[in-house]
């Protein structure tokens, strides 16, 4: 089989792992009683992460010395930057493809409380977390105590998600939990290993991506740059992407929005912490330009979410112009590394 063809069964791999983790989890989120919030936010969010998770980790912890930590900190930093900007825009497209079906039309009515702390938490914890890039190595035990902070940050964050009540009132139906079909109220175990299968193949799928991409890559004489920073985030970043349209054309935009915004403050918060304690953490240009980009793309939103109580299309939209500096400054030679 070709690289295109097998291109093509992982997104369709991913497509269905999607489904079947949105489906999962609406229903974990159901028996355990949390919130919408808490469903998108840490359970969606944090199980789609895992794939761009790893990369950073394993960059880090097996890269060879400093090239390896350089690779880490530029994938630490620019998950956040394919969420704010990427991510954002392929949610705004899939609003105006999906207004004929939606009773608010371009308008993302998610749950503002949810929204607005998530989209708070990630600009105060991801600007700390670009400053303590600028503390000096003979500082390093402030870095370390700014990086136990932001462990326990994101434990107080899940925390308060978790004790928000569930809105019984404004719940739609859910389908039928694929796994259990001939059950009314699917066993918590059939639940959880739909779950645990999706995030498989979620997982399989996005590693079979970026192979194959790789492959193409080297048949076409890609740069290793262009891949390394442009596609293979891409691939990584499928999961919350696909979450989020199925929740879009549901109308389920707190598990759409909660999706993505909850992954940036994962991102945000425990993944550079474990890269703080890991490396050194001096930022280069390339790793601060992506940083400052998810940065402004971020307040945009949190400024017409606070400005509005909704979202707006085309503001989520805006995300893909931040994206289109990002890779302008990669041919212009702006991110070198």
């Amino acid at each position: 089989m070709s690289n295109i063809a097998w291109l093509i069964v992982s997104l369709g791999l991913i497509l269905l792992g999607a489904e079947l983790f949105v489906n999962g989890v609406e229903w974990l989120g159901k028996k355990l009683n949390l919130s919408e919030g808490a469903v998108g936010s840490v359970l969606a969010a944090v199980g789609t992460a895992l794939p761009e998770t790893m990369i950073p980790i394993i960059a880090i912890a097996f890269g060879g010395g400093s090239e390896g930590h350089a690779i880490g900190i530029g994938a630490i930093l620019g998950a956040p930057l394919m969420l704010s900007t990427l991510a954002m825009f392929v949610t705004g497209m899939a609003v105006v493809v999906f207004r004929g079906r939606r009773s608010m039309g371009t308008k993302v009515v998610a749950d503002y409380s949810t929204m607005s702390r998530d989209l708070a938490f990630f600009i105060a914890i991801f600007t700390i977390a670009i400053i303590t890039g600028f503390i000096p190595p003979q500082f390093r035990f402030v870095q370390l105590l700014i990086a136990a902070g932001m462990f326990l940050s994101y434990g107080v964050y899940v925390f308060v998600m978790i004790k928000e009540e569930r809105d019984l009132e404004g719940e739609s139906e859910l389908d039928s939990c694929y796994f259990a079909r001939s059950y009314d109220s699917p066993p918590m175990f059939l639940i959880v290993l739909q779950v645990i299968a999706a995030l498989v193949i979620i997982v399989f799928s996005a590693k079979l991506f970026v192979v194959e991409v790789t492959n193409i890559a080297a048949l076409y004489a890609v740069p290793a740059f262009v891949l390394s920073l442009i596609i293979a985030p891409i691939a990584t970043e499928l999961p919350e992407k696909f979450n989020s349209v199925i929740w879009i054309s549901r109308e389920k935009d707190t598990l759409a929005l909660g999706n993505i915004t909850g992954a940036m403050v994962f991102q945000s918060s425990m993944i550079p912490a474990i890269g703080i304690l890991m490396t050194d953490w001096q930022l280069t240009s390339g790793a601060m330009y992506s940083a400052l980009l998810a940065l402004a793309s971020s307040i945009i939103i949190f400024l017409e979410l606070k400005r509005h109580q909704h979202i707006s299309a085309p503001i989520l939209m805006l995300g893909g112009l931040f994206y289109c500096i990002f890779l302008i400054g990669i041919f212009k030679g702006i991110i070198t590394g």
